[in-house]
């Protein structure tokens, strides 16, 4: 659900300090909110605040939202904040270079892998054009 900045309202939170935000803010502009702030029906902030102060500092109005029912007690809040910080699993040394490894040959393929790619796209409009002409008939 998209809600209004203005309308989020941020009480007593566990995390004291927010951190950097400039990476967060260079990613929000980059790719978008990619998941969304969690909120009380009350419009309380449950889970998110580091997002939700990134998309303000970049002058967003709107914010994607998840909103829980009424019956979410002030503990079970607390646990989900609590909960959602905790079970964070950065990626080892490894798993990130290979990640990054694999986004540099996706963004730099081989001259093999360009002949390969244009072949691929070449048989699906082949493949595409005889699907409409059967279609025609």
């Amino acid at each position: 659900m998209l809600v209004n900045i203005s309308d989020v309202k941020v009480k007593k939170r566990v995390r004291k300090d927010l951190g950097d935000l400039e990476p967060l803010k260079q990613s929000l502009r980059t790719y978008g909110l990619m998941n969304p702030i969690t909120l009380n029906a009350q419009n309380e902030l449950i889970a998110g605040e580091r997002r939700l102060e990134a998309a303000k500092a970049l002058g967003w109005e709107k914010i994607n939202a998840i909103v829980l029912g009424q019956d979410i007690s002030e503990a079970h809040q607390l646990e989900m904040e609590l909960e959602e910080n905790n079970q964070r699993k950065e990626f080892t040394d490894e798993e990130l270079l290979d990640g990054y490894h694999r986004l540099e040959k996706l963004k730099n393929p081989s001259i093999f892998m360009k002949i390969v790619k244009w072949f691929k796209n070449l048989f699906k409009k082949i493949k595409a054009f005889f699907a409409k002409q059967k279609s025609k008939k």
